[in-house]
């Protein structure tokens, strides 16, 4: 049979990358069409595999280094097709504005003004008068928003979630906001009557990353928090989570399992790299300690957001530099296979997962050399950001006792 050379999909994912650049509308367009390909193909192989077998040569994953695969006459022209009508059907889709992905952004810093909603809560700063307003208007609780200034994650919450009219009337609806500045000095009375600048509450909860979101209910428990930027329907997911009061009965990984259950077919394969490890893992440190820290990448199989992260930060050549001084693993976060976790213990990835809390994909998860956790990235991250966690736990800064934003700020003054 007549046979041509069909390229695999991570062939023009780095010139895409380059060419069109993180901020072009058209951009997200294309990872989405390559994905849904990456789908049809893999169904269309196995049909023509069972129709004819030891003709096919079988398919092989994006990022492995045999970059060709063999594909039928007929069938790569029925590609070519598709691919033809997929990116005709982008550009006339990229005329309508803000239609862009909403977690594919720059995160590279720059000037940003971002003009916070004006339903945002006029606060004194008195976090018991807020609640007990919040309260007396039939309110489930107070979202403490920390941020900071020119934060492209700030930005994005505040236009892409907050402006979803959905999402803004739902959160007025049931929640009151109260703002605070990572960095700021004005003084605030906690829950407690205690009495902080807004710099160091922000410390004293451990704020690693902005935007940062800490939902309390009407009985001043923490019920959620989000360390982050997270994409619209899972903020939406997490805004429901609190408001009916699922936090009391369920944790938000298994809310978000029940009401989006991780995927039970293999529609397509995790996104491999290089600088993975190959199993089996063996990621005991407890007995003897390791030479290097420890990054776990918990994904999920149909994960729009793992394909932005392999396609965008990861294909950075300065981030892969820096991914050198670390033992990179991947795993299944919903697999059930056995895994030696860094404290020695033999369990099912799944319920390792489960331990740590997790309920996003992807989530990195950075480990000492002795197996202690010292960070974890668990939403939205892009190029800059993750180079500057990179270093931070490469230099061992969660040593220092600071934050990985106290740290880098004293970096930047000296």
């Amino acid at each position: 049979m007549l046979s041509i050379f069909y390229f695999e999909s991570c062939l023009w994912l780095p010139v895409i990358n380059e060419f069109m650049g993180q901020q072009h509308p058209i951009y997200s367009r294309i990872l989405g069409a390559i994905y849904w390909l990456k789908i049809m193909r893999r169904a269309d192989n196995q049909v023509n595999h069972n129709a004819q077998i030891g003709i096919m040569a079988p398919m092989r994953d994006c990022n492995r280094h045999d970059a060709l695969a063999w594909r039928p006459a007929q069938q790569t022209t029925r590609w070519m097709a598709a691919v033809i009508a997929m990116f005709l059907a982008l550009l006339i889709g990229s005329t309508h504005a803000g239609e862009t992905d909403p977690i594919s952004f720059d995160d590279r810093p720059a000037e940003r003004y971002v003009e916070h909603p004006l339903w945002f809560k006029a606060s004194f700063l008195d976090l018991r008068e807020d609640l007990a307003e919040a309260k007396q208007a039939g309110k489930r609780g107070v979202i403490l928003y920390i941020g900071q200034e020119n934060c492209p994650y700030c930005e994005a919450l505040i236009k892409v979630n907050f402006g979803a009219p959905d999402i803004a009337e739902y959160t007025q609806r049931h929640f009151e906001v109260v703002e605070l500045d990572l960095w700021g000095s004005r003084e605030l009375t906690d829950f407690d009557g205690d009495r902080h600048s807004e710099h160091d509450f922000a410390n004293l909860h451990g704020t690693n990353f902005t935007p940062s979101l800490m939902f309390y209910d009407q009985d001043a428990k923490l019920a959620l928090r989000l360390r982050g930027y997270y994409p619209p329907y899972k903020f939406r997911a997490a805004l429901e989570y609190v408001a009916d009061a699922h936090y009391k009965k369920e944790s938000f990984r298994d809310y978000l399992a029940r009401a989006d259950p991780p995927p039970k077919f293999e529609i397509g394969d995790l996104n491999e790299q290089d600088f993975f490890l190959r199993p089996p893992h063996v990621l005991d440190r407890s007995r003897i300690a390791a030479q290097r820290p420890l990054m776990v990448f918990f994904e999920q199989r149909d994960c729009h957001a793992c394909d932005v992260l392999h396609t965008q930060p990861l294909s950075d050549p300065q981030v892969r530099t820096q991914l050198r001084q670390f033992d990179v693993i991947q795993v299944d976060m919903w697999s059930k296979d056995p895994i030696f976790t860094p404290d020695g213990r033999k369990l099912p990835v799944v319920d390792w997962g489960k331990e740590l809390g997790l309920f996003y994909a992807p989530t990195l998860v950075f480990f000492d050399e002795g197996g202690r956790e010292v960070m974890r990235i668990a939403s939205v991250v892009h190029v800059y950001r993750l180079g500057r966690i990179l270093e931070y736990v490469a230099n061992r800064g969660y040593r220092s006792g600071l934050t990985y934003q106290q740290w880098h700020g004293k970096r930047e003054i000296l």
